[in-house]
């Protein structure tokens, strides 16, 4: 999942967005994914197998295709990226993992910033890194969000038991940045609030969407901050507070109460 889990939002409405259809129900955006995925393993596709990945002769363009299909005209965003992804990481897994990733978290012996350090030096689909006024600045999304999602299935243990998992940032997306804004945790300049309100794409590595991201990042440092200031019994880390935010935003967009759109970024990095 967190090898494929970016980029699903559309320029289109919501009957008109790139959709999955699967046990019934038309699934968009994340869901929309892992709809896609379970429908492939239940027509015995072995999607989830890095072998198949790298088999460019089992796992052509035409059946991956098949596998992303839409139930509209709008095919899945990036589909020439995520097959690049899909590639990338079969062979690293046949190369460096013996072929199961149980290996890269074992490697990585319960800390969550060794293993996020392990995905990027290993996998450059997860190495999200940008120059920014002469420095390199790392915000690493989908590989902390691949070890939050370890550590959060796993409930703490086994393959998700890792001692320093509060090390781990929130992860920088479009949703965030656009629930601190709501929620007054964030402001923007005027060009950028009028830029994002257009619905006018920010390039991959652009000024405004590396602030947007690093701003957030330290927001959600400071509300953590505050909590164990006033509850210093508190049981909180960065990651539930991102949840919590996404879900946030989400169940807002549902009920129709959006105050500003989520800045609009085509990247594999979210």
């Amino acid at each position: 999942m967190d090898l494929l889990n970016f980029c699903f939002w559309s320029e289109r409405g919501r009957d008109d967005r790139f959709a999955v259809e699967y046990a019934g129900k038309r699934w968009t955006g994340y869901w929309s994914l892992v709809a896609a995925l379970k429908r492939a393993l239940d027509e015995e596709i072995p999607i989830t197998s890095s072998d198949f990945w790298q088999d460019e002769n089992e796992c052509t363009r035409g059946k991956l295709r098949h596998v992303f299909r839409s139930a509209t005209d709008e095919e899945i965003p990036l589909f020439d990226e995520r097959i690049a992804c899909l590639r990338e990481a079969g062979q690293v897994l046949y190369e460096r993992f013996r072929c199961n990733f149980s290996n890269c978290v074992k490697e990585a012996n319960g800390s969550a910033a060794a293993l996020v350090n392990l995905l990027v030096e290993c996998f450059p689909c997860f190495r999200d890194e940008f120059r920014f006024e002469g420095k390199t600045v790392r915000f690493y999304k989908r590989a902390q969000i691949l070890v939050a999602d370890l550590w959060a299935c796993f409930e703490g243990e086994g393959y998700g038991r890792f001692l320093d998992i509060d090390n781990i940032t929130m992860f920088t997306d479009y949703r965030i940045p656009q629930i601190l804004h709501t929620l007054g945790g964030l402001r923007y300049s005027p060009p950028l609030d009028h830029h994002i309100r257009q619905l006018r794409p920010i390039e991959s590595g652009h000024t405004w969407e590396i602030q947007l991201r690093g701003c957030s990042i330290w927001c959600v440092e400071l509300i953590k901050r505050e909590i164990l200031r006033q509850h210093p019994e508190a049981q909180i880390n960065a990651i539930l507070i991102d949840f919590f935010l996404y879900d946030t935003m989400k169940e807002r967009e549902t009920d129709g109460e959006v105050e500003i759109p989520h800045h609009r970024t085509r990247s594999i990095w979210y």
